[in-house]
């Protein structure tokens, strides 16, 4: 079993990664955020943070691309593999409207021709391992059939399937037909993403697939990040645990960024997934809403771990 942390935007940044992996770990690799490639050609600050290797020391990170160009690949595809990475993951399932707008992401499943075209040329070029991650397609389940087989073209180092169209965003449910016939065509090694919000989740996927044996998470850690230990055997998070993870996160973003409004955007969207891991948390996810300066914020967040305690209940999406 192989478990994955799933590339979340603005979220998941190499402050995020490395307090799941002090305070938990569990998984296996983490995906860094996309990369957008500019018409400069550089790194924006945020992404060059994320790549950084001394950022990414404890961990086995694979970096992702976003884009529908091939030379924008390779180009950022080499200075990657500058910083000493050996495998480039291809984002084709962000489901944006801003992205998929511009064909890239789960958009560039619309163009099954230059889709097959971009992996010809970079699968040809690139010296790194290539990995995908994918949506099943735009608008109906049936287009995913013909692009499973532009995927078995190519030597794919592993394929991430997220059964699910671009329409849906995240709501509905996982097409796991879908997936299912996936897993039996591929040629390549797959890996299921979508869903996996507590360890019961995981055991029903296993018992239905017991031949897929990598998993990636991404908003199922978001609410309880113990939860890749958890799958593997381990505990649940504890108080203390969930207070240093917190410490460390705000830490982070209190060295990195300035001023109470930007430090405390990041912080109420980690709550927002986090809260209801504690008892009693409607009151104080609602003042740390409203809450505008850091003082104040670390006064609400000290009263919750000294008054609360965890949340059994509390370990299932919202």
């Amino acid at each position: 079993m192989k478990l994955y942390l799933a590339p979340l935007e603005g979220i998941t940044g190499w402050i995020y990664r490395n307090a799941v992996e002090e305070c938990f770990g569990g998984f296996d690799r983490y995906f860094i955020p996309f990369i957008k490639p500019n018409q400069n050609g550089h790194f924006s600050a945020r992404e060059k943070k994320d790549i950084m290797p001394e950022h990414n020391v404890r961990m086995h990170a694979v970096p992702q691309i976003l884009t529908n160009n091939a030379e924008d690949f390779l180009r950022t595809a080499k200075k990657l593999e500058q910083f000493g990475y050996g495998e480039i993951n291809l984002n084709l399932g962000c489901p944006s409207r801003t992205v998929v707008t511009k064909g890239r992401g789960a958009g560039f499943l619309a163009f099954p021709e230059k889709l097959d075209a971009f992996l010809d040329t970079v699968f040809e070029k690139c010296s790194m391992k290539i990995s995908i991650k994918t949506r099943i397609g735009m608008e109906q389940p049936d287009e995913f059939p013909g692009i499973m087989d532009i995927y078995n073209r190519y030597p794919i180092e592993e394929l991430t399937i997220h059964p699910r169209l671009q329409k849906d965003f995240y709501k509905n449910t996982p097409d796991l037909d879908v997936f299912a016939q996936a897993l039996a065509q591929s040629r390549n090694p797959v890996c299921y993403n979508g869903d996996i919000f507590s360890p019961g989740d995981y055991e029903a996927f296993h018992g239905k697939f017991p031949a897929a044996e990598r998993v990636m998470i991404g908003r199922g850690t978001l609410i309880d990040p113990s939860l890749a230990r958890q799958i593997k055997g381990g505990r649940a998070a504890g108080k203390e645990e969930l207070k240093k993870f917190h410490g460390l996160i705000y830490a982070g973003y209190c060295e990195e960024m300035s001023g109470d409004r930007t430090i405390l955007y990041k912080m109420k969207e980690l709550w927002s997934y986090l809260a209801p891991l504690f008892t009693n948390y409607k009151k104080y996810a609602k003042k740390i809403k409203k809450c505008e300066k850091c003082l104040l914020y670390e006064k609400i967040v000290e009263e919750l771990f000294e008054s609360e305690e965890v949340n059994e209940r509390g370990r299932r999406p919202i």
